[in-house]
């Protein structure tokens, strides 16, 4: 059936209508456009200038140009037959033509001229740094100013701009800034307002997106902006951790997608600490400004300004002693600054939690250049079982001198004491099936501890550090960096397993004296430069590492204490009778090796030796290379049994990794859509083995993990967004194994090391601001991991490390940016876990914590001088467990309140 045509219809008829009428015209005039003219013309060895004469007699046309902005002496030989004009001159100019027009006869030849920067500072009224002010020429470029308040905007070319300074809820300050070639312009902004009226725009939540950094110096060990790195990583930043009423880092770290509390055994020697699943693998926090920094117990929020969540194996920047093949977690800590101030915060709640916070920091001397920053913090808090508890102390003082404009020194020291009860711990059974396969199934009473409030371990850690700056000139930059940590526990560790052949009702409680030392030193020396290189802007960086590592075990036998019922109404008789005097005492009178493990009394040593280098190459302004390597030599200096002074039988050894990396970012729109791809390597150091026969080799060389990852990143809406979307594929190789040998009808077990692993999945991440005073964080993360060749008990298995498949987390909150109730807010969020297999084995079966949902919410008021707050969490009730092969129960609902004064 005949359709009468649309308007739309219409109109498009008419436009294709003119458009057949006009391009006979338009070809025409291309045609006779001097550019297109075909020529013949070739010469050898003459100059740019000359062979432009050459050319401009051919084509009967005259040129104009710059012969300041072009390099008219060059040397060319060329052979041009029937050529376009316009080809022949991109083909002999190359990257410094930048266009062509033509007014009759007359071509204009436009020239690149060499690029510069503009570079500065922006501060507030009294002086103070102001940290992510957004500084750009509008059209052209923008950046966001550091921590330190320090911008660079790079690559601009000749000419006068008008160079802004914004924020959010503030007037714009506009400078002009003329630019002359290869000279870099120094321009410097101060607000209108001082440090408290700032910080009150980010109080009252006008700060666009806030939760977001757009900038990491470490991650990459380059001044990146996250659109420029080719790896996915999570900041968490200091504003999330004040709104969610922050006492406990691995609350805050729920806020990154795929990351998720493995393990707790705070105090425990050697292994102590939280770990956390990342990409199917587990890991903790083991660094520190970038470098390393360890503990026993925890880490203590108060002295943290954000913490960067790297994700993929990163062995190429950081190592394989400190890493793991799901990424890193690194902790940024606040630095000094140049105006006076305090902060005193006081948080309590139920189970006992009361805390004490203070923040003190300001310059020293007259002229600012020597400054200081001191944070404290005092924490308490019980269990919600019937025994537990943990305190700790916590002193971190900072100072940084500045000798010159060139060279500045930054010294930290951070003094953690810490005494509790380790946590709840429960172990499965391992050598037969499992009769119960859920928590719920084992019908436990989860409100007892199985322990008492005198089995404690005391867990002190202390770090300094120290980074020394340096200018060698404009385009480079030397760091000098050093840290020494030093960890211990003493005390007795205690912890429960079900060891029934036949039933899970009875639990063993095991004790054991541990006395344990850990000394990590680490000196990193890193090159910097900014710089062009056949007309390509290169950011490099040059290191070399050396880490030491030392640890000093003096542990007891694992002794059985008792067996008590576990089952939920059945207090067994002697459920009370486990406290530390009756521990001591069976510990000293027994003597020898139990079941459970022998006495261990030793002293290790290890060095590793690393050089690496870096670059990040802007081939384009929208495409960007980065090629990374390390070559990295460790040693292990054996292992001495105190007990004998003879040195163990295969712990002296040495390797050698070379671990490649490999990036490439498109810029899709400026500034706003990158796709992104990598190759990233990470690999770890793995000890000999004793093998059952002479003619077998028990020397190994290191596991290595290779990633592929693809996906896009976006700052969009005005900066009001930013969304990472990302998909990896880990292959782990030379994995060691246990493998059954048959030789003359005998049967041995021999270590192997062809063992491989797969992890891939998917990491997605929101972060928006879409009106003023709303915040929201989003994020989901799937993983697949699998052990594709392993020994017999494990082999097509997901690891127990691996953690739940699904994790979502969820965050949102509402500040009223304006009015009488300017400074109310709220928030609300939550994290989804999908079901956990923490025990998967051939012998035992499957073992599965369920999934689980947790929601949070806070209320708050908060002016330029005070904050009020009040947090609960898990405010469903919901009982869930983390640990791997473990049971450990963790928080049910909770309630907090916090007050905090500004000075």
């Amino acid at each position: 059936m005949y359709k009468a045509c649309t308007q739309k219809k219409k109109i498009a008829i008419i436009l294709l209508f003119f458009c057949s009428l006009w391009f006979p015209f338009l070809t025409l005039a291309q045609q006779r456009s001097p550019l297109n003219k075909l020529i013949s013309v070739q010469a050898t060895h003459i100059t740019i200038s000359e062979a432009l004469d050459a050319i401009a007699a051919k084509a009967a046309v005259s040129f104009s140009y710059s012969s300041t902005q072009l390099n008219v002496q060059r040397k060319v030989s060329f052979n041009f037959s029937d050529k376009p004009v316009k080809e022949i001159l991109a083909s002999l100019l190359g990257k410094q033509l930048k266009g062509l027009s033509a007014a009759g006869e007359q071509i204009t030849i436009q020239t690149a001229a060499a690029k510069s920067s503009i570079s500065g500072k922006v501060t507030t009224r009294d002086g103070k740094p102001a940290a992510y002010v957004t500084v750009g020429i509008a059209g052209v470029r923008s950046t966001q100013a550091d921590a330190l308040g320090n911008y660079s905007l790079k690559e601009i070319e000749e000419g006068t701009y008008t160079v802004g300074a914004s924020y959010v809820g503030l007037s714009v300050q506009r400078k002009q800034a003329t630019v002359a070639s290869s000279k870099n312009v120094s321009l410097n902004f101060m607000l209108d307002e001082n440090s408290q009226e700032l910080n009150e725009v980010e109080i009252n939540g006008r700060k666009k997106n806030k939760f977001v950094i757009r900038k990491s110096e470490t991650v990459a060990k380059l001044p990146l902006n996250n659109l420029e790195n080719p790896q996915v990583y999570t900041t968490i930043t200091k504003a999330l951790f004040n709104e969610q009423i922050t006492t406990d880092v691995t609350d805050v770290l729920k806020n990154t997608p795929g990351v998720l509390k493995m393990q707790g055994s705070i105090g425990r020697g050697g292994d102590g600490a939280v770990y956390y699943n990342l990409r199917g693998f587990p890991t903790r926090i083991s660094m520190i400004d970038g470098i390393a920094g360890q503990t026993n117990g925890d880490i203590d929020p108060a002295n943290i300004e954000k913490i960067e969540v790297v994700k993929g194996p990163s062995g190429t920047l950081f190592g394989g002693s400190l890493t793991t093949f799901g990424g890193l977690i690194n902790v940024i800590t606040k630095k000094p600054l140049d105006t006076i101030g305090a902060e005193i915060g006081y948080t309590t709640g139920n189970y006992n939690l009361n805390r004490l916070t203070a923040d003190i920091y300001g310059p020293v001397n007259k002229d600012k250049s020597l400054k200081f920053r001191l944070n404290v913090a005092q924490h308490k808090r019980g269990s919600f079982q019937d025994a537990g508890f943990r305190k700790s102390l916590f002193i971190a003082p900072v100072i940084s001198y500045r000798f010159n404009d060139k060279l500045e020194l930054v010294m930290n020291a951070e003094f953690y004491d810490y005494e509790g009860t380790n946590p709840s711990i429960v172990f499965l059974h391992r050598t037969r099936k499992y009769i119960a396969t859920t928590p719920a199934e084992l019908n436990y009473d989860w409100r007892r501890s199985f322990t008492a409030n005198d089995i404690t371990l005391k867990a002190p850690s202390s770090n300094f550090r120290g980074q020394l700056n340096y200018k060698i000139s404009e385009h480079w930059n030397s760091q000098t960096s050093f840290s020494r940590n030093t960890r211990k526990t003493d005390g007795i560790y205690q912890y429960e397993f079900i060891r029934g052949a036949k039933s899970d009702d009875l639990i063993e409680r095991n004790v054991q004296f541990q006395n344990y030392e850990g000394v990590t030193t680490d000196i990193q020396q890193n090159f910097n430069a900014d710089l062009k290189i056949g007309g390509m802007r290169h950011r490099i960086v040059a290191g070399l590492d050396y880490l030491n590592q030392t640890t000093y075990v003096n542990y007891s036998a694992i002794l059985k204490f008792d067996t008590v019922s576990a089952i939920n109404g059945q207090m067994s008789a002697k459920y009370g009778n486990l406290t530390r005097m009756k521990a001591e005492a069976r510990m000293a009178a027994f003597t020898g090796s139990s079941p459970a493990g022998a006495p261990i009394k030793n002293y290790n040593s290890t060095n590793v030796y690393s050089v690496y280098a870096s670059d990040a190459i802007n081939l384009t302004d929208e495409l960007l290379a980065m090629l990374s390597l390390r070559v990295d030599r460790f040693q292990s200096l054996g292992t001495m049994d105190l007990s004998t002074n003879i040195e163990q039988k295969n712990t002296k050894y040495s390797q050698t990794a070379v671990s490649p990396k490999f990036g490439l970012v498109y810029q899709v729109v400026k500034d706003k859509i990158s796709l992104f791809a990598n190759y990233m390597n990470g690999f770890s150091n793995v000890p000999p083995a004793a093998q059952p026969l002479s003619d077998i080799s028990g020397t190994f060389k290191p596991q290595q993990a290779n990633q592929f990852e693809g996906g896009v990143k976006m700052d969009i809406f005005d900066s009001r967004l930013s969304f990472t979307a990302s998909y990896y594929d880990i292959k782990v190789k030379d994995v060691t194994r246990i493998q059954p040998l048959i030789r003359d009808n005998v049967e041995y077990s021999i270590t192997v090391q062809d063992g491989t692993q797969r992890s891939r999945g998917m990491d997605f991440e929101l972060i928006a601001n879409p009106v003023a005073g709303f915040n929201l964080i989003a994020g989901y993360s799937y993983n697949d991991s699998k052990l594709t060749k392993s020994s017999r008990e494990f082999e097509g298995r997901r690891p127990a490390s691996a953690g739940p498949a699904d994790l979502i987390n969820f965050w949102a909150s509402y500040v009223q940016p304006t009015g009488k109730l300017k400074g109310l807010g709220a928030g609300f969020g939550g994290n989804y876990a999908g079901k956990h297999l923490t025990g998967n084995s051939l012998t035992t079966g499957v073992f599965t914590f369920p999934a689980y949902t947790l929601l949070n919410a806070t209320l708050f008021y908060e002016t330029r001088h005070c904050r009020v707050g009040l947090k609960g969490d898990n405010i469903g009730n919901v009982l869930y467990f983390t640990g791997q092969g473990v049971l450990s129960p963790q928080m049910p609902r909770s309630l907090s309140a916090n007050v905090t004064l500004r000075f």
